[in-house]
């Protein structure tokens, strides 16, 4: 069993170690709507992070993307969120079904700062939107409508201790594990390892939209 010098369990202790002095900006900019500032990055942002969590208490993320601007301000409360086609596991969409509670986190590429929006979710289907929201001509069957309660911008901090947007410090992109390779040593299947990756591979050319 792990010890340690000292578990953190109230949040005084916490305070203690980490004092609110000298951050005043940093509890005074969450606003409860999406102001100008926030609306403009969202339609620069490809990619967003969705947290939700299941009935046990888990938390799930989720990876989204789509062209930048994907998810659509429809007023200073809403935003609109296609569905495009995936696993079909729907981890996050069964998660809102019984807790509506939801986090977003919009990332531009090179971008140092980012966008940080909770509320809550609703799923629904509907003619207008998906129209609205189509791609290649194909239209999403469902979206996540998303009602604002808290939004911030958090610093760039640790995009600049990871050196994310910088490709120099990027690994060789075969070293690292594949989707391919989890499947082979995760799921108890008469395929090779070349099988799957081509699976995967078909997949990203025909099911995008």
């Amino acid at each position: 069993m792990l010890e340690f010098d000292e578990q953190i369990e109230t949040v005084e202790r916490l305070r203690e170690l980490l004092p609110t002095e000298g951050f005043t900006n940093t509890f005074l900019k969450v606003t409860n709507r999406l102001n100008d500032v926030a609306r403009k990055f969202i339609t620069l942002a490809p990619f967003i992070i969705v947290a939700t969590k299941t009935s046990e208490g888990l938390i799930d993320i989720s990876p989204k993307g789509d062209p930048a601007g994907f998810v659509e301000v429809y007023d200073d409360k809403t935003l609109i969120i296609p569905d495009r086609l995936g696993n079909h596991r729907v981890d996050g969409f069964q998660n809102l079904l019984e807790d509506p509670n939801i986090a977003l986190l919009f990332i531009v590429p090179g971008h140092g700062d980012t966008l940080r929006i909770a509320g809550t979710a609703r799923i629904v289907r509907d003619t207008k939107i998906s129209k609205r929201h189509a791609i290649n001509g194909r239209e999403p069957l469902l979206a996540l409508v998303v009602n604002v309660e808290e939004a911030f911008m958090h610093c760039s901090k640790s995009f600049i201790r990871s050196h994310l947007w910088h490709p120099d410090h990027w690994p060789e992109r075969k070293s690292a594990p594949t989707l391919a390779e989890w499947v082979i040593a995760t799921v108890d299947r008469e395929q090779t390892l070349d099988e799957v990756q081509d699976d995967h591979t078909a997949d990203e050319g025909t099911r995008l939209y």
